[in-house]
């Protein structure tokens, strides 16, 4: 049985993806509306009913936006650790206080109303676990949020890493993406852009920091130094609209792989507003 993989969407106002082995669905993060990751999956053939799990990196709004809507309706069980599970449910709250939404009906909306809406399976960072018949790995990646975390999804076949949203790369995080044979890697931003653009100091700041996002050089960079002959397939992930182009990241990334001689590797940049081509391995 091949594992099938699509990026439902990514970019700095929302990320999903989804993977599918033998006998296993999974969301990776639901940044966008429930009505979109639905629409997402359509055009895949897939649908969330069939979900078997949504597993959450952190708790910022364009990694689970539509977490509440579709896990909360659906019962798909909620993957993640605890002070995620904490972060995320206080977003919701504030949300929602003083709003009307038929989710949450009936509640006084405490944040234990939150957490009993949906069907949380907690691990802790650096924990593996098997979810069917696949191994998920977690490593903790520098980003500031409560706990934020990268995957490593182990198939049968293939090696899927995530490590999105990281203002630096440590060694840690390296370590545990070398193994990867399809990355998806953050490159957030093309600096000159950045410093150049009308957002405020303290916001590039925070960007540029070593718990913001990674620029398209340092995803380069990260690249280089996690290269192996197994590496075969390569998303360029997370790109800013205002701070980045899809042709100036790919353009710094083919630089990198070409200097390298790694031409084994196939990359590209994933969109915001529309699914990747479905990868089946």
């Amino acid at each position: 049985m091949s594992v099938k993989f699509t990026i439902l969407g990514s970019g700095s106002a929302g990320n999903c993806a989804y993977i599918e082995t033998g006998d296993t669905r999974v969301l990776i993060d639901a940044g966008f509306s429930p009505r979109q990751i639905r629409q997402r999956l359509a055009s895949i053939g897939r649908a969330p009913e069939n979900l078997s799990a949504i597993l959450i990196t952190h708790e910022h709004s364009d990694h689970i936006c539509g977490l509440f809507g579709l896990a909360e309706k659906l019962k798909i069980p909620v993957y993640c650790n605890r002070e995620t599970q904490q972060a995320t449910a206080w977003a919701f709250k504030e949300k929602w206080n003083g709003k009307r939404d038929p989710l949450f009906d009936g509640m006084d909306k405490t944040i234990d109303d939150f957490l009993a809406k949906l069907d949380w399976r907690l691990f802790q960072t650096g924990d593996r676990f098997e979810l069917g018949d696949l191994l998920v790995e977690t490593f903790p990646i520098p980003h500031d949020a409560q706990d934020p975390v990268g995957f490593l999804l182990r198939t049968h076949s293939v090696n899927i890493g995530f490590a999105t949203d990281l203002g630096h790369m440590t060694k840690l995080v390296l370590e545990r993406i070398r193994a990867a044979n399809v990355l998806v890697l953050e490159s957030n931003h093309d600096i000159k852009l950045l410093q150049e653009s009308r957002r405020s100091w303290a916001l590039k700041q925070r960007i540029l920091g070593r718990h913001g996002h990674l620029s398209n050089e340092a995803a380069a960079e990260a690249v280089e130094q996690i290269m192996s002959a197994d590496l075969k397939h390569l998303y360029l992930a997370h790109l800013s609209r205002e701070c980045n182009r899809p042709e100036i990241a790919m353009r710094v990334m083919a630089g990198r792989l070409d200097q390298i001689g790694a031409r084994h590797t196939q990359f590209q940049a994933a969109a915001q507003d529309l699914p990747c081509a479905t990868l089946e391995l």
